[in-house]
């Protein structure tokens, strides 16, 4: 069994499929960390937890706890590091102490009440351990939550509060999870960045005091993503050992890397305290959100096809799931607000007679939306743009062989609305405080769903549209952080779970629309990236990735997100240039084979396009058609950085290893620099394999460890010549 418990030692042992996970009941009662890493397959039980004082052993009852490394350490008794949560009595007192009670193991995996998380399908794909704690003084328990996945890496932690006592308890802090390593030689990874900047990677090594990524905006943010890892020193895509951990949560976070004076290490990661309280009365419950811990002893590329799997599999849920993704264009940069039905039917048109699958109608469909400053809440169709409705257009569109899809900002309300006008209060607000606007600063506020009212009313308009015209794909955008965070609704004592709330609020929206209309393919958006989180994959198996578009730039983004988060999950289109955001001069095929590496589509006027770039795109999207299988659900390989120099690559292989797409970018041509080699990777060796459309057959073993030359354009003087340059594979087993 993957969790097993040895009495007398008081020892877990929790095995995934190459880790182990080791925790010890003291005979104090604390609970102890003891090992995290490569799997342990005998355990001879002679190993206790590492102290950091030859005064003290395991056993001491009055042991210090400073100096042990703690499974979820308290606040008040001896520890100064920082804990994993912290709780006010009715008295105004903060002190804790927990002890080990009782523990349950058994097969499967628990939902988490109100909370997206980790799945299974079958109970024999999982197990679970719950640890319960007890302070006695106060009757509150604490229910430590671990699942290891048997067939991956993969170990995830929740918690859950329950107020058993008498009084009121405040929770000033709950994290989901903590960890305690017994030395600090790590490296720190993060995916940070801004506003069509993100996911960007930064490493930096680890020092003693704090270091921290997180969010205060009432979103994941584009600035830190809810993800980061501990990276042996040296580490890189195939070598070395990876601590993963993702948050899967939506909202104000914190993922925190405390060393101490001893030099050793403690990871915590939750809702951010900052501005957070939780009231439990007596016989109420809180739940944490749930982190996925993954381990790799191959390097980071490694961790990440570890995630990606889990998320594909066991994040992302119904129809779209296990199904190919549609290649789509989107009239937002096309058109932007300027459109009518006409132009819409136009680059539709223009669209089919191409192989595009989907058309997307996005913002300034409704209402008097004819700019960004008005009309948000007000989900009537205009009918001055389209006279005929969004039913009828809709149809028309499905006549041409496209299905249609849809742009709606469910959350948001502009002060110039109808919605507005009626129901003042029913955005993010606190009294007598001037309202921020958003989305700079053009009259956009946020709408509070700590609300059931305004919830409800959420469902019920966009349910409207979704029944009254046949829609198979919503474009969910989101496009400002939350600012006076308090609601009407909410008690004083409780206004600082406000943003918590409307995290939760948030969640029933997207659970009630999308189990109600299935067969709805739905991407979320927050201005591009901002709320890119496993917690939204739950509820919408795709993410716009950003709103930068640029290739060039998009290399980055994309290599960066895929550190956490799959290919199948990432919106990606082939834009204008000019690029609208950099201003850029890219060639059709560089932004094309960037964006191959996504969900692919269009985000131009198809119209305006010459006959030359109509063959282009043509052939960009036959091309799609036949290699997005190994691309949606294949396994991802980084083979060259766009973080370390003027080149990027990286490789598509099909789990069975017949299939692969490899694609190679470089940014700026060189002088005097001779033709190249580009080294393939997660082949089988022993498999000969055929490049499509060059006649020429390899070896796994030669494509891996010799490589193929990266193709020449000016052949008299053997160079490639040019900036944004590109040059795809694909390979299949000779049979």
């Amino acid at each position: 069994m993957p969790i097993n418990y040895n009495e007398k030692e008081k020892i877990f042992h929790l095995q995934a499929l190459d880790t182990s996970y080791i925790i010890q009941i003291c005979e104090s009662g604390y609970i102890a960390h003891l090992y995290w890493g490569r799997k342990i397959k005998k355990l001879n039980f002679n190993n206790k937890p590492i102290l950091k004082s030859s005064n003290y052993n395991v056993l001491d009852l009055d042991l210090p706890l400073d100096k042990l490394p703690q499974e979820y350490p308290m606040y008040g008794k001896s520890d100064f590091r920082n804990p994993a949560f912290h709780v006010q009595l009715e008295n105004g007192s903060t002190i804790s102490e927990f002890k080990y009670a009782f523990h349950k193991i058994y097969k499967g995996k628990p939902k988490l009440e109100g909370l997206p998380a980790t799945y299974v399908e079958n109970d024999d794909e999982a197990d679970t351990l719950e640890i319960t704690m007890v302070d006695s003084l106060t009757g509150l328990n604490i229910k430590l939550l671990y699942t290891v996945f048997n067939n991956l890496n993969v170990i995830t932690r929740s918690v859950k509060f329950i107020n058993e006592g008498t009084q009121k308890l405040r929770l000033l802090k709950a994290m989901s999870v903590s960890v305690d390593f017994d030395n600090s030689d790590y490296d720190m990874l993060q995916l940070s960045g801004a506003w069509a900047r993100e996911s960007n990677i930064y490493k930096r090594e680890l020092v003693p005091g704090i270091q921290a990524v997180d969010s205060l905006r009432g979103i994941s943010s584009a600035q830190q993503n809810p993800f980061i890892a501990l990276l042996s020193k040296n580490a890189d895509e195939i070598h070395g050992e990876a601590y993963g951990f993702n948050l899967v949560y939506s909202g104000n976070f914190t993922a925190e890397v405390y060393v101490d004076q001893f030099l050793t290490t403690r990871v915590s990661m939750g809702i951010n305290p900052f501005d957070f309280s939780w009231l439990l009365e007596p016989k109420e419950s809180f739940t944490t959100p749930e982190v996925v811990m993954v381990y790799s002893k191959a390097g980071i590329g490694e961790m990440s096809r570890t995630y990606h799997k889990l998320y594909r599999r066991r994040m992302c849920r119904g129809t779209y799931r296990d199904k190919e993704r549609p290649i789509l264009v989107n009239n937002w940069e096309a058109t932007y607000f300027n459109f009518n039905e006409e132009k819409i039917k136009d680059i539709a048109k223009a669209g089919s007679e191409l192989g595009i699958e989907l058309f997307v109608l996005d913002d300034g469909w409704f209402a008097n939306r004819n700019s960004d400053n008005c009309s948000l809440g007000d989900w009537i169709v205009d009918k001055n743009k389209l006279p005929n409705g969004l039913s009828k257009l809709a149809e028309d569109i499905n006549e041409m062989g496209l299905s249609f899809g849809l742009w709606f900002e469910p959350e948001m309300v502009s002060p110039n609305s109808d919605l507005y006008r009626k129901h003042p209060n029913w955005c993010l607000h606190v009294p007598d405080r001037k309202r921020s606007s958003g989305r700079n600063q053009r009259n956009q506020l946020v709408l509070d769903l700590t609300r059931k009212d305004v919830c409800d009313e959420i469902i019920r308009m966009v349910s409207d549209i979704l029944k009254n015209a046949p829609i198979s794909y919503v474009k969910w955008d989101m496009n400002r952080p939350l600012t006076e965070m308090g609601s009407d609704k909410l008690s004083p004592e409780r206004q600082r779970e406000t943003a918590h709330r409307y995290v939760l609020g948030l969640y029933r929206i997207m659970n009630e629309i999308t189990s109600s209309f299935p067969n709805i393919l739905f991407e979320s958006c927050s201005s591009g990236g901002g709320r890119f989180d496993p917690a939204i994959l739950y509820y919408m198996p795709q993410t716009w990735t950003s709103d930068c578009t640029d290739a060039v730039e998009r290399l980055k983004i994309q290599y960066g997100t895929s550190i956490a988060y799959p290919s199948i999950t990432m919106g990606a289109h082939v834009s204008t240039c000019p690029n609208h955001q950099v201003g850029r001069m890219t060639s059709i095929d560089m932004r094309g084979n960037v964006a191959m590496s996504g969900n692919f589509g269009y985000e131009l006027d198809l119209t305006k396009f010459t006959s030359e770039e109509k063959d282009i795109v043509k052939k960009q999207v036959e091309y799609y058609k036949e290699i997005r299988h190994i691309v949606q659900f294949g396994d991802f390989y980084r083979i060259k950085s766009p973080y370390e120099g003027n080149e990027t690559a990286w490789i598509f292989v099909t789990e069975d290893k017949k299939e692969a797409v490899a694609s190679y970018f470089r940014v700026l041509a060189k002088p005097n620099i001779l033709s190249a080699r580009l080294k393939f990777e997660g082949l089988n060796p022993d498999y000969m394999y055929e490049i499509v459309g060059e006649d020429m057959i390899f070896s796994g073993e030669e494509l891996m460890y010799i490589g193929v030359d990266i193709p020449i354009i000016d052949e008299e003087h053997y160079r490639v010549y040019g900036d944004f340059y590109t040059v795809r594979w694909r390979l299949k087993k000779v049979e």
